[in-house]
């Protein structure tokens, strides 16, 4: 544990009355010099780590367990009780930094992204929004509670949705559509209940913007993400350049599967498979191999990345297998004030479980390199520059997955499956983007009206070849299995928006992997305190998701995935 000096080092968050006069203190302290700024600065950051470490474990807890009930009133008594005030008090600490005389004289360069943090913080805030806000905290977690009970039977057998989905590898095409078929009606019959849940979401995410005088909640968000460097326009333009670079590279692999798998149709259970006679991928078998397996490749990328995984699980900072009550997805978390971040997930054994890991790996190395920066603030970088860690390890990692596979065929598949889910995971991340502005932008649309949006804009980039003939029910509510429309809202765009970067690194690293590495080292250790085309620059990378450079880096991947 860090050395604390402003709480005392045995203080534990149990209640608003006894961390409240931390925050008196703060509000309360006299700011006589730059020295005192300074001082109150780090005390106020120390105080801001202690509170987000707590809330973050009290959610991890809960993700690890959705069954268990203790776990969640421990996380929704800390967003209703203890949160609320914090709010309030945040407000007026920051309007105390704007406000200090002596703020003028903190250094430009060091502090300039972190005050214009603060100022949209100040304009943003609302006092009737935080009521609000804590409803939102507690409903979006509902959808990991509905979502983790989800289980069906194969062959006898009790499996999470995340496990079943191996089947969907298998040479079995009759078993596939069966599997395929009872994980979508097991989704159907929480429909319903998850549309009800995501009506609620919408409504009261519209007022909190409408309350601080937005027209729209997307514009509202676009400003709390703290986008100052690209605009809805932008976003525009990037779904344009997916329709227009990345389907028609998307169609060739689908193409080439269908002709791979000798079928007449490409159905959607088809699209993991494996020809008749050829073993889906199996590069591990549980958790700890996995782990394992994951350190001895990260070691031959760089140690430093494999001795921060070391860290985590000494620190029991991992859960990595699949099982039942617990909530799906994957994510690092951080945890400001010890440093070492948690990763969880849910491996079932399959090809996308290793890229799962490395790519949070990349986020644990995130957190790690921005630890020793001197301010909580300075560790809050942007989502896009997050992502650009994890997806950069993803392709960093490829040279070295012969720890997955000692056979070169598989080791083959295996890239190719990375290179061609780089390609096809556009059209979705531009999908869900695009369907994320028409629900903000008609917030008092129906249920029905939905589902008809969503299937306008999911064909707009859905793939002719595939061929998704008597599947319209499953389709129309396929939006709700992205965890992040209900969780994160408008955080999507950031993975394509690091893609492009991560592909960028990706051809540094082809040419030299040292100066790779160094780039994409001293990107991410500014964490926060440059701008996000500032913190692209230092990684040797263009901010710029315009068409021609779309089509420059696909026709890149494209080229390697026809020279493996």
């Amino acid at each position: 544990m860090p050395e604390r000096h402003f709480l005392p080092k045995d203080f534990a968050i149990t209640d608003w009355k006894s961390l409240e006069p931390y925050f008196k203190d703060l509000l309360e302290r006299e700011i006589n010099s730059k020295q005192d700024l300074e001082k109150w600065l780090q005390d106020t950051s120390e105080l801001e780590a202690v509170v987000s470490e707590e809330a973050n474990w009290r959610q991890i807890r809960m993700t690890c367990d959705t069954e268990n009930k203790e776990l969640e009133n421990a996380f929704t008594f800390f967003v209703m009780e203890i949160q609320p005030p914090i709010q309030s008090y945040a407000d007026k600490l920051n309007r105390k930094l704007i406000e200090n005389s002596f703020a003028k004289e903190l250094d430009r360069d060091k502090y300039f992204t972190y005050l214009r943090n603060i100022k949209k913080n100040i304009e943003l805030f609302r006092e009737e929004n935080i009521p609000l806000n804590s409803e939102l905290s507690v409903l979006a977690q509902q959808f990991g509670v509905i979502a983790g009970k989800m289980t069906v039977q194969v062959e006898g057998k009790e499996y999470t949705l995340q496990q079943a989905a191996k089947f969907l590898e298998n040479s079995n095409r009759t078993l596939r559509e069966e599997v395929y078929r009872k994980i979508n009606e097991r989704r159907l019959q929480d429909k319903d209940e998850l549309n009800k849940l995501f009506t609620l979401l919408i409504q009261k995410r519209n007022q909190v913007a409408l309350n601080a005088g937005f027209s729209n909640y997307r514009d509202f968000r676009f400003k709390e993400l703290g986008r100052f460097d690209y605009s809805r326009e932008d976003c525009f333009q990037f779904h344009e350049a997916v329709k227009q670079n990345v389907v028609p590279l998307a169609n060739k692999i689908y193409e080439k599967r269908k002709v791979k798998l000798n079928v007449d149709s490409l159905r959607p259970w088809d699209l993991e498979a494996e020809p008749e006679g050829v073993t889906p991928l199996n590069p591990f078998k549980t958790g700890s191999e996995l782990l394992q397996k994951t350190l001895s490749c990260l070691d031959e990328v760089n140690p430093f990345f494999a001795d921060c995984l070391r860290q985590m699980q000494k620190m029991q900072r991992l859960d990595l297998d699949s099982r039942k009550g617990k909530a799906p997805g994957g994510y690092n978390c951080p945890l400001p004030e010890t440093g070492a971040p948690f990763i969880f997930m849910n491996a079932a054994g399959q090809m996308g479980d290793v890229t799962t890991i490395i790519h949070e790996g990349g986020h644990a190395v995130h957190s790690f390199l921005t630890h020793s920066l001197q301010l909580t603030g300075f560790k809050e970088y942007p989502m896009e520059i997050a992502e650009v860690a994890s997806m950069s390890m993803e392709l960093f990692s490829m040279d070295y997955w012969d720890v997955f596979f000692d056979n070169k065929d598989e080791l083959k598949r295996a890239k190719e499956y990375q290179l061609e889910r780089v390609i096809t995971i556009f059209p979705w991340i531009a999908t869900i983007d695009k369907f994320q502005h028409w629900l903000y932008e008609n917030p008092t649309h129906t249920e029905d009206q939905r589902a008809s949006g969503w299937m306008k804009i999911l064909n707009e980039f859905s793939s002719p070849v595939i061929d998704f003939n008597g599947l319209d029910d499953y389709r129309q509510y396929s939006w709700q299995r992205q965890l992040h429309l209900f969780e994160v809202p408008f955080y999507y765009i950031e993975y394509g928006i690091a893609q492009l970067g991560a592909i960028g690194l990706w051809m540094q690293f082809k040419k030299n992997k040292e100066t790779a590495l160094n780039n994409y080292i001293q990107a991410l250790s500014f964490g926060g305190t440059k701008t996000l085309p500032g913190l692209f620059e230092a990684a040797g990378l263009k901010f710029d998701f315009s068409p021609g450079y779309v089509s420059e880096l696909m026709s890149f991947v494209h080229d390697e995935m026809n020279n493996l």
